[in-house]
């Protein structure tokens, strides 16, 4: 059985998409006006089908250095930043122009690495992320290069798309390029290399197998995408490099087809997210919940923590961190993130959600602690 057991890419429904900027520039640095069409027209008909479509876009810098005329990148950093800021608002303008052309809404979402390691940051962007897919909007997403430093980039957008994947728990996350997927070798010089369909395991003689930079308008080679796929299987998430010549391969992908290169994760990302709630995350207190509650959650298996459903909160603790469930004899029931902190929950414990912003002044969510950030224990 190949091609991750057969039909699972065919049921994928959240998915990244990552087009790099040889899919939607020219050579030159000046937009692919038909590439991005083509790509928007067909997201969106995807996003019609029922699939939730994720966009991560490089290309902004390309087109700021398209749009002033200049020969090549800048070679510092502050030059590279304003090119960025001067293409971002372009590419924007002209992704929110085509995707309306088939009625689809999009959002634009800058983030940096601060914003995958910090915690509130984190928790903040998952929200948002969760309320733009609820509503049927595709996130836009790059690199926020105009302000990120280098303690806090990212660096290149193959990474950003698998750490996008992990935030929004992805079943699939598409890395679309100027290259067919990986070879045995480099096919550039080497004419008898074989295209590797499948790739169960990555090992070391794999990654030595990646080879140098990609084409001159990007930033990352094939060793950002073997990293990628690295950050993306650990989450539990499927990953795939293929060709971004014609964004048509996105159908050929979803409905299964051997194209380009499949990284195969060995656990599904519902169950590398549990884990990590589970056993890897540090509690850092506890909320009681009366017997109603915990009876819903010992019956339905899993489902949202409530105000009104709370009865007391041990610890102090801000929102964003890990937390234990627990009956009112102690007993923990389940573990998971918090949308507010000890303080906020102290304030609207036993409350109606209807009241939660008369009390508290402002709402951030419904749930105290949303069922996709839960586990039973």
């Amino acid at each position: 059985m190949s091609r991750w057991k057969g039909q699972k890419l065919a049921k994928a429904k959240r998915i990244v998409i990552k087009v790099g900027s040889s899919t939607i520039t020219y050579p030159n640095g000046k937009v692919n006006y038909e590439k991005i069409e083509k790509l928007a027209r067909i997201m969106a008909d995807l996003q019609n089908s029922g699939h939730e479509m994720i966009l991560v876009s490089s290309g902004a810098g390309a087109v700021g250095v398209g749009r002033l005329k200049f020969e090549g990148k800048p070679k510092d950093m502050p030059g590279k930043q304003a090119c960025a800021a001067v293409g971002q608002g372009i590419l924007m303008h002209i992704y929110e122009r085509l995707f309306a052309e088939y009625g689809q809404t999009v959002a634009q979402v800058l983030l940096t690495r601060a914003d995958t390691l910090d915690r509130h940051h984190y928790a903040n962007s998952r929200n948002t992320f969760q309320k733009l897919l609820e509503w049927g909007v595709i996130p836009v997403v790059n690199e926020n290069d105009v302000v990120a430093i280098d303690e806090f980039k990212i660096g290149d957008n193959d990474n950003l798309s698998a750490l996008v994947a992990g935030i929004v728990d992805a079943d699939v996350d598409i890395l679309l390029s100027d290259v067919d997927g990986l070879y045995t070798a480099n096919p550039q010089s080497h004419p008898d290399a074989r295209l590797i369909s499948e790739v169960p395991e990555i090992t070391p003689e794999l990654e030595a197998m990646a080879g140098g930079a990609g084409s001159k308008n990007g930033t990352g080679g094939m060793i950002t995408k073997i990293q990628a796929a690295k950050v993306a299987n650990s989450s539990g998430i499927a990953l795939v490099i293929a060709s971004g010549e014609d964004p048509e391969v996105l159908r050929q992908i979803l409905r299964g087809d051997a194209v380009g290169t499949l990284f195969v994760p060995h656990i599904s990302h519902l169950q590398a997210r549990k884990q990590w709630l589970a056993f890897g995350a540090k509690v850092e207190g506890a909320l009681i919940v009366d017997a109603g509650l915990e009876k819903a959650l010992k019956q339905k298996g899993s489902c949202s923590i409530l105000p009104v459903g709370i009865k007391a909160v041990r610890g102090d603790f801000e929102s964003g961190v890990t937390v234990s469930v627990a009956d009112e004899k102690g007993h923990e029931l389940a573990r998971g993130l918090v949308n507010y902190d000890a303080q906020e929950i102290r304030k609207i414990l036993g409350k109606k959600t209807g009241d939660v912003e008369s009390v508290l002044g402002y709402i951030h969510t419904d749930e105290v602690i949303h069922r996709d950030n839960l586990v039973i224990m």
